[in-house]
């Protein structure tokens, strides 16, 4: 290939199909013995994004394969634990501690995509790491959403403030269940599904989203959770 040939469709790729991973990978990977290394250079520099782009198909191709066995067990609510379609077409689970200041702050960025994606559920699985506010909070969570009172109790509490005595008897009341934890064995079950599967998927921490073949373990905010909606709804 000449090397007016080369600089003739570098730009090509650059501007539209080198923003594909497969394209960018090839770029990243073959460039140097198709181009040169300054050429291949000069596009990473000029598309960033494609480093990322390819780092993420990666990714996404690696949890693939944990994710398949367990998309059954993370995709089914414990009772009323969701907010979101009936029938979805894309389904967000969403690890969360309602202790968790990266959770507070992930909030308004999960109930803003529910009122955009009207395809979109979101499964809340209880995850309470932070102590035994935490634990507190979330049996009485559980005990909520088998009342089929999931979303009263968690929309009054994350009101009310951080999960204490006052804020938790706070949102037991809005559910209209018992301010006090119970021996329930469905609960408990359910506390020790969440932190096997958690701990599957390599969390570090909450928050933790799954959504499609993409892990999450970060407060992202809104463009990227809802970029990993998007391309789930792609792989359909």
């Amino acid at each position: 290939m000449s090397q007016s040939s080369k600089a003739n469709w570098l730009p090509a790729l650059a501007g539209g199909a080198i923003g594909s991973a497969l394209t960018a990978a090839a770029l990243v990977l073959a460039g140097p013995s198709l181009f040169g290394e300054r050429l291949v250079r000069d596009a990473l520099v000029a598309n960033p994004d494609i480093i990322m782009d390819a780092g993420q198909a990666l990714r996404d191709r690696q949890f693939a394969e944990t994710l398949t066995p367990l998309r059954a067990s993370l995709e089914s609510p414990f009772f009323s634990s969701w907010k979101g379609a009936e029938k979805p077409d894309v389904t967000l689970t969403y690890f969360f501690d309602y202790a968790c200041g990266y959770c507070r702050q992930s909030n308004p960025d999960i109930e803003r995509l529910l009122k955009e994606e009207k395809g979109l559920r979101v499964v809340y699985r209880e995850l309470p790491i932070l102590g035994p506010e935490s634990v507190a909070a979330a049996r009485i969570s559980l005990a909520a959403s088998k009342a089929g009172k999931f979303v009263q109790y968690h929309d009054a509490l994350y009101a009310a403030g951080r999960p204490g005595p006052d804020t938790i008897a706070i949102a037991a009341k809005a559910a209209g269940i018992p301010a006090q934890p119970s021996q329930d064995p469905a609960q408990e079950a359910e506390l020790r599904a969440n932190m096997s599967l958690a701990s599957q998927l390599g969390a570090t921490g909450t928050p933790l989203f799954v959504v499609g073949d993409r892990v999450i373990n970060a407060a992202v905010g809104y463009e990227a959770l809802k970029g990993a909606i998007e391309a789930a709804r792609k792989k359909g």
